[in-house]
C-alpha cells in the first residue's frame, strides 16, 4: 500500500513538471547537461545564493507543497556560457524564431548565444546576464511583443536604441534581426592621431555606403560595414561588451554583421534613437 501510494506521488511530480514546461521543453534531455564554470556576477545580476543549481543537475524541487514529496512549482536549470545538450539547442531555436540570432547551429552556450541572450533579456526588460535564469525562462515562454520605435518607417529598416543598446533590422513589417550593440561612449578620444567625441547622434538617416569583409581604419578593424551618417555606421567586432565603449560607430556582434549587410541595402532607412 505503501509503495503504491509513493509511486503515485511520483507520477504525479512528473506529469505536474511536464504540464509547466515552456515552449516545448518537456523532452530536452536536462540531465544531459554540463556547467563548466560559472563566470564572476555583475552589477545588476539577479541572483540567488542559496541556489546551487547548474545545467548538470536535475531540476531542483521548489517550497515543500506539505505532502514532503510533490515540489509545489518545477524549476528548469539555470545555463551559463560553456553549458551543452539538447536544453541549450531548445534555447537557441527558441531565440532564433523570435528573431534574436545565435548563430550557426550548436549545443553549447557560447559567445554568440551569449549575446542573444542578453539581447533578448534587454527586450523584455530583464538585466543583460550571463545565464538563462528563471526570469529569463519565464521570458521564453511569454516574450514581451517587439514595437517598433518609428511605426511609420520604411519596410526594411534599422532602428537603433541607443538606450537599451539594441539594434532591430525590420523586414516586411517584422523584426527580422534583433542584437545587442555597443555605440559611442560619449567621451573625448584620441587614437592614431584622431581625435574628438565618441557620440553616435541620434536622427533619420539612410545608408550610403558599404563595404564587404574585414576594413582596417584609423581607429580599429570593421567586419561588413554599412555607413549611414558619415563615417558612422554599424559593423562587426570582436568586442562588443555590455556598455557603450566604441568610437561612435555601433558595434554588433560578428555574426550578425553579414546578415545586417547583406539585408540592409544603399538608400534603406537607419533611423537612432534614445527612448525616455
Amino acid at each position: 500500500m505503501r509503495r503504491n501510494f509513493r509511486c503515485f506521488l511520483m507520477v504525479n511530480a512528473a506529469l505536474m513538471l511536464t504540464a509547466c514546461t515552456p515552449f516545448d521543453l518537456a523532452y530536452t534531455g536536462i540531465a544531459s547537461q554540463r556547467h563548466s564554470g560559472h563566470p564572476a556576477p555583475h552589477p545588476g545580476d539577479v541572483s540567488n545564493p542559496g541556489d546551487t543549481s547548474h545545467a548538470g543537475s536535475a531540476p531542483r524541487p521548489g517550497p515543500d507543497s506539505g505532502s514532503g514529496d510533490v515540489p509545489a512549482r518545477p524549476q528548469f536549470p539555470t545555463l551559463h556560457p560553456g553549458d551543452e545538450g539538447a536544453l541549450v539547442e531548445k534555447v537557441q531555436s527558441r531565440l532564433d524564431r523570435l528573431g534574436f540570432k545565435t548563430g550557426p547551429p550548436g549545443s553549447e552556450y557560447g559567445p554568440a548565444l551569449r549575446m542573444a541572450v542578453w539581447a533578448f533579456q534587454k527586450a523584455n526588460g530583464l538585466p543583460a546576464v550571463d545565464r538563462v535564469d528563471p526570469p529569463t525562462w519565464q521570458a521564453l515562454s511569454h516574450p514581451e511583443r517587439v514595437r517598433p520605435l518609428v511605426p511609420s518607417g520604411g519596410s526594411v529598416r534599422v532602428e537603433i536604441d541607443l538606450r537599451r543598446q539594441l539594434l532591430t533590422a525590420w523586414k516586411d513589417g517584422r523584426p527580422a534581426l534583433i542584437t545587442h550593440i555597443s555605440t559611442g561612449t560619449g567621451k573625448p578620444y584620441c587614437k592614431n592621431g584622431h581625435c574628438g567625441v565618441a557620440v553616435t547622434p541620434t536622427g533619420d538617416f539612410r545608408a550610403w555606403w558599404r563595404t564587404a569583409g574585414w576594413t582596417s581604419g584609423p581607429l580599429g578593424d570593421q567586419f561588413y560595414t554599412v555607413y549611414f551618417n558619415g563615417g558612422i555606421g554599424f559593423h562587426g567586432s570582436e568586442r562588443v561588451p555590455r556598455h557603450p565603449a566604441s568610437h561612435g560607430c555601433i558595434r554588433v556582434p560578428l555574426h550578425n554583421a553579414r546578415p545586417l549587410f547583406d539585408m540592409i541595402q544603399t538608400g534603406h532607412q537607419v533611423y537612432v534613437r534614445r527612448p525616455a
